[in-house]
């Protein structure tokens, strides 16, 4: 029938184009293909199949397929679910379209079947027979080598093709079986030259097995990657779980990591160099699980140090003064050397931060000012508590030979702050203790000498660290137990005991508001009068700081919050009235001047380490065998000042008109009441003095006036301390006059008007001059 037209039904694939040769499946879904199978299935089987230029086109028509197209045979038809259908047919031969006609409810196509070129064909063949049988096998080779390169293709196909001795057929049928797309299937079909056919079919073969040859050689090349990377990827978790088992994991990456921080820090050479060492070690010691953890814990010591890293030095002066006074009332001196160094340090952009050391009984905002200054002076804040210490490593850090090494507390606090710049509190450096490990304070003398401190080394760091821009703090509540050499390399600010009147002001201004807002109460909830500020300072509390005080307004504060939620107050206003109701009895009263002038009764002055305090000496003549008895636990010194005292009197008694043998007749009984406590000191020595001649000469001494001053054997007056806190006793005491020594005239001066305002101070240089003023 080739040549001849005739009319078959039609069905249009999408992406598909089916050669001569070929068995092949497709599915229909399209209502007008369905109708054209069904009608092919009635007339014959056949049908006449030709791929879809655009796939998306619904309705195609003439010109929206390739005019060369196939018939084909139905072999099998398979109804699927939603309206669909499964079709098998055999490719027959090639047609091309004349007519397509869609008037029907049916594709239906007027074709012609198109011949190939035999003549051309059988002129080649004739003029060289052998030409046909080189191209048959050229093909079937071609075809083999590109199986064995296409394991999907089955090897029936090889054998099935080696007995085909047809060009035609052979063309055919390896051009069915090709994987081809339908757009190179679609040349092949419109290809009817049959030698132009046959070498495009080669063409593609050959491109196919060069291309899966690139991919073979591809996949070779990434399968050896993987396989490499795999194999290393297995060593690698091999070498981990080894290096687990032996507690050895991440030394390598870690050493890395520890170069990459050296290289970053800002150091000197000198530590730079030791770092690189002891890295280089660490790398080398992975068979020593013990010595690795010890250089890494070194490492990352150095690598946490501040060496060269400072804080902006801030030298705003007034915004210093008003944090220091917003925060503390009073401590002038210590603010104003504060005030100083920043001044000093404006002007001079080095200046040497000084050394202090505050000296006060306890309670008197020694640390905490210590706090507020690291705060006025925008530096980071490190508190190193000495009491107690009594190892010279807990200051100087321990070699690192030993197991459990570590850094002393210095090199610790500078860790802690992060620049070498910070202020650093060293408290309570009089409680450091010694032992036969070493002196703990001489290991603080290279720290706290300016001269030295640039070049601190620390036991376990092994190289030198500089401690000069630190800004050290000490405090003390006593100088007596700091050996000399170390109070000298110190600025001694001494933080004296409060007033009252300081007391009230610190109480209304900080530890009242702190204390409401510590209780959950608010302002206008709780209002605490002067006065009952002032009796709660003078009658519940007996210090020079400020800390019982405190605590009272805390007791305050909790009942004041009973009372609210209890009694349903909306305010609680305490005053002198009621402060026993909330505080109980009075637990400290003043041993007020006694009304009358006694004989051998004199009233002397103390300094305790809670502030001053007036001392009532008591002296009995008794007839007996000149002994002498001292009474109401006094100390050594004050023992041997009462000796004195005797023997000074016994020197002057014909000036006094004083018996010869008195002293043999007589015994003389010394006491100081409130025998529990503990008393020693010099400073009692004129006061004793005072009584003995009172008692001996029966003259009486005057009830209002206290002394204070150390006495010779010649008489002389000499100079004692803590005159402010004497004073202030006194003044509370209701005394009205105070014998001081001469010597201390400089130190009344500096004392406030406050405290010496009402009293007549009167100083004095020997013995006559008291006991002219003393004796009525």
């Amino acid at each position: 029938m080739i040549g001849e037209t005739y009319t078959l039904p039609m069905v249009a694939l999408r992406g598909l184009t089916i050669l001569p040769e070929e068995v092949r499946h497709f599915d229909v879904s399209r209502e007008k293909s369905l109708l054209a199978i069904e009608e092919a299935v009635k007339n014959g089987q056949k049908l006449f199949v030709s791929a879809q230029k655009d796939l998306e086109i619904e309705e195609p028509g003439a010109e929206d397929v390739y005019l060369v197209g196939c018939v084909v045979t139905i072999r099998q038809v398979v109804k699927l679910p939603k309206q669909m259908s499964r079709v098998l047919v055999s490719g027959e031969a090639r047609a091309s379209l004349v007519r397509l006609d869609t008037e029907v409810p049916y594709l239906q196509a007027t074709v012609v079947e198109l011949p190939d070129d035999e003549e051309v064909e059988e002129e080649r063949t004739e003029e060289n027979p052998m030409n046909l049988e080189a191209m048959l096998r050229g093909l079937q080779d071609v075809f083999k080598e590109y199986l064995l390169k296409n394991p999907k293709l089955s090897k029936e196909l090889g054998m099935q093709v080696d007995m085909i001795h047809d060009l035609k057929k052979l063309v055919d049928v390896i051009a069915a079986n090709m994987p081809f797309s339908f757009e190179d299937a679609q040349e092949l079909l419109e290809e009817t030259n049959l030698m132009k056919r046959y070498e495009l079919l080669v063409y593609k073969i050959v491109n196919e097995i060069q291309a899966q040859k690139v991919k073979e050689e591809i996949q070779s090349k990434v399968r050896e990657r993987v396989d490499k990377n795999q194999r290393e990827y297995i060593l690698r978790e091999e070498m981990k779980l080894i290096r687990e088992e032996l507690g050895d994991d991440n030394t390598l990456s870690d050493a890395d990591e520890f170069q990459a921080a050296s290289d970053a820090l800002k150091a000197t050479k000198e530590v730079k160099e030791k770092l690189n060492k002891e890295i280089k070690r660490f790398r080398n010691s992975m068979n020593s699980p013990a010595e690795v953890g010890v250089i890494r814990t070194y490492i990352e010591t150095m690598l946490e140090m501040p060496w060269d890293k400072t804080c902006k030095e801030h030298k705003d002066i007034a915004f210093a003064r008003k944090v220091l006074d917003e925060d503390h009332y009073g401590l002038e001196k210590v603010k104003e050397r504060v005030l100083e160094y920043l001044a000093v340090r404006a002007l001079t952009r080095k200046g040497e931060a000084p050394i202090i050391c505050l000296v006060g009984p306890p309670g008197t905002g020694k640390t905490s000012i210590a706090k507020s200054l690291s705060r006025a002076l925008k530096k980071p804040y490190v508190r190193i508590s000495l009491g107690g210490v009594r190892d010279e490593a807990e200051i100087r850090g321990h070699r690192k030979t030993y197991v459990g090494a570590m850094p002393g507390r210095i090199a610790k606090g500078m860790k802690q702050a992060g620049v070498k710049n910070p202020l650093m509190l060293l408290d309570e450096i009089d409680k450091v203790s010694n032992d036969y490990k070493g002196d703990t304070f001489s290991a603080l003398l290279e720290v706290l000498d300016g001269e030295q401190n640039n070049k601190f080394v620390d036991h376990y760091l092994e190289v030198p660290m500089d401690l000069s821009e630190v800004l050290f703090i000490t405090t003390a509540n006593s100088l007596q137990t700091i050996p000399r050499p170390l109070l000298d390399r110190m600025e001694v600010i001494e933080v004296t005991s409060y007033t009252e009147n300081e007391k009230l002001h610190i109480a209304q201004e900080h530890l009242v508001p702190k204390q409401i807002e510590k209780h959950g109460l608010k302002q206008e909830q709780l209002t605490i009068s002067k006065n009952a500020i002032w009796k709660m300072a003078r009658n519940y509390t007996k210090e020079a700081g400020v800390r019982q005080l405190e605590r009272k307004i805390g007791d305050i504060c909790r009942k004041a919050a009973m009372e609210i939620l209890e009694k349903k107050k909306k305010s609680v206003h305490v005053t002198e009235r009621n402060l026993e109701h909330y505080l109980g009895k009075e637990l400290y009263s003043y041993q007020m001047a006694n009304e009358e002038d006694e004989v051998g009764i004199v009233r002397g002055l103390a300094w305790t380490s809670v502030g001053g305090d007036t001392l009532q000496i008591e002296v009995n003549v008794m007839p007996g065998e000149g002994e002498i008895l001292l009474t109401g636990q006094l100390g050594d010194v004050m023992k041997e000042s009462a000796r004195t005292g005797i023997s000074y009197i016994r020197s002057v008694s014909k000036e006094h008109e004083i018996a010869e043998d008195f002293f043999k007749k007589h015994d003389i009984h010394i006491h100081i009441p409130e025998g529990a406590v503990p008393k020693d000191g010099p400073s009692a020595g004129i006061t004793m003095a005072t009584a003995i001649m009172s008692a001996i000469t029966g003259r009486k001494v005057r009830a209002d006036l206290a002394m204070t001053g150390e006495i010779t054997l010649r008489g002389r007056v000499l100079p004692i301390g803590g005159l402010k806190e004497k004073l202030l006793a006194a003044k509370n005491a209701g005394i009205k006059t105070v014998l001081v020594p001469v010597k201390n005239e400089r130190d009344v001066e500096e004392i406030s008007t406050e405290i010496t305002k009402g009293l007549e101070i009167k100083f004095v240089t020997h013995m006559d001059e008291v006991l002219k003023e003393a004796l009525v």
